[in-house]
């Protein structure tokens, strides 16, 4: 059965409160993911929360059931709360119904099955966490085999990245790799690598798109260093037909992953 907490103080709140700060997250290997939708995704993606705090209003709610069978069955821990802690462990006014307190989680580089899908989508110093979940969403739209973040990129498991994947942080693998070991495992096996560049006169249309197609985005304000533009198969970029010389980082991703995904649908 739940158990309830109603106590600001109690340390169970605390220690979850904690993970909206990174230090804390490394220190306790786990991270707060929010709202009934992203936490049911998780369950159906085979991950479910060590901790599990609900409103007592949400209850009865059928997947509310489901998720709290679900973490109890699996030696978890639920807690019936009230909506003003909820607020304290979100960092939101309107909080989500459920609040989940889950183990970190990736992949290993060496472990990646490039043949699993015909995209894969890297992103090398991504800084902003609205970006890189984003690009996580795009990655679940696009059937991507996974995200590859090269050397320092933002933590993926901040609140405000998993808020932004909407649940694909649990649906597309995330690896973490410097740029010598990427480049050294991808020169191991097949695999073109797409660079998204202002410093090419290619026109992101104009190549045929070889699987699997693996699309680099570059630091949001300083591009790709040269010498990683350089090692990539292809470097394309889009018309910019307005006074913007550049689209947001997270929306080039999807273009381009869009355009490869049509590339290979028409060729079977």
């Amino acid at each position: 059965m739940p158990r309830q907490i109603t106590a600001y103080s109690n340390q169970a709140v605390k220690a979850a409160r904690e993970l909206r700060d990174k230090k804390h997250r490394r220190a306790q290997g786990r991270f707060l993911a929010e709202g009934l939708r992203i936490l049911t995704e998780a369950r159906e993606g085979g991950r479910l929360p060590e901790q599990m705090f609900f409103a007592a209003d949400s209850a009865r709610h059928p997947l509310v059931v489901a998720l709290v069978e679900a973490v109890e069955a699996a030696g978890g821990d639920a807690i019936e709360t009230t909506p003003d802690i909820l607020s304290k462990l979100s960092g939101k006014d309107n909080p989500g119904a459920v609040v989940g307190v889950f183990a970190e989680f990736e992949t290993p580089l060496d472990q990646l099955d490039r043949s699993a899908a015909g995209i894969w989508l890297v992103a090398e110093r991504l800084r902003d966490p609205g970006n890189l979940g984003t690009i996580l969403r795009t990655g679940d739209a696009v059937g991507a085999g996974g995200l590859i973040l090269v050397d320092d990129c933002v933590d993926p498991f901040s609140v405000e990245a998993v808020r932004a994947s909407m649940g694909a942080l649990f649906t597309v693998p995330i690896v973490r790799a410097g740029w010598d070991a990427f480049i050294a495992w991808l020169r191991c096996g097949p695999g073109q690598l797409v660079a998204l560049s202002l410093d090419t006169d290619l026109d992101y249309q104009d190549p045929a798109y070889a699987a699997p197609t693996f699309l680099l985005t570059g630091n949001e304000a300083q591009g790709l260093p040269p010498a990683y533009a350089a090692a990539c198969d292809l470097r394309v970029k889009m018309p910019m037909l307005g006074k913007a010389d550049s689209l947001n980082a997270a929306v080039a991703t999807a273009v381009m992953a869009y355009e490869v995904l049509s590339q290979h649908r028409r060729r079977g």
